[in-house]
């Protein structure tokens, strides 16, 4: 008599989850020497989700607009769509991160800019997009350099003589810069900091 065939046993429901992906972006501020840059992964997500990572990892307070240059296109939040000098914006709260990169996770660069009166130009650098290790928790920063500037501050040009002011003792500005930006050390960075800000930031 033939023996019976065993029954295949049915993959788990854990078994047939697919691995998820992690897109791990360097991102720079443009326009300072030396450079602040910082090393993200993250999960796909949208646009304005991106926005927030970067927000979190640099120390920004999103108290202003930003936008996105991603190739021809422009992306910028629902309320930025109507207005004049955003001709033709998308909606970067619909847009996902896995509709505008490539598919073979090869590096790919485009634009993040914040506060449209200060322009704080980033280049945000796809370097690749990699499989997330068991008990990882995301977004998470891997490494960076360089304390963010302080809001306001009148972009890179004004970053730049706001250093020149605090290093001077002597000037006559450097009481009034003293008080407004309180403590600020323009090397410190730390990368736990960031992590728990941008996590902060999801919640």
């Amino acid at each position: 008599m033939p023996k019976k065939k065993a029954a295949k046993k049915k993959p788990s429901a854990r078994a047939q989850k697919p691995a998820k992906q992690i897109y791990q972006f360097k991102i720079t501020l443009l326009g300072i020497k030396p450079r602040v840059w910082r090393r993200i992964q993250v999960t796909d997500g949208t646009l304005d989700d991106l926005h927030w990572h970067i927000q979190g990892a640099f120390g920004w307070n999103n108290s202003h607009l930003h936008d996105f240059d991603v190739g021809p296109d422009r992306y910028g939040i629902p309320s930025m769509l109507d207005m004049e000098e955003m001709p033709e914006c998308k909606d970067s709260t619909k847009t996902l991160l896995s509709d505008i990169l490539p598919s073979d996770g090869n590096q790919f660069a485009f634009k993040y800019t914040y506060d449209l009166g200060d322009n704080w130009e980033h280049e945000v650098l796809l370097e690749g997009v990699v499989t997330a290790p068991r008990k990882i928790k995301y977004p998470v920063c891997l490494e960076g350099e360089r304390a963010c500037p302080p809001e306001d501050c009148g972009g890179p040009g004004g970053y730049e003589r706001l250093l020149e002011v605090l290093a001077d003792p002597a000037h006559k500005e450097h009481a009034h810069y003293q008080d407004w930006v309180g403590y600020f050390d323009p090397e410190y960075f730390d990368a736990r900091d960031a992590t728990a800000a941008m996590r902060e930031l999801v919640e």
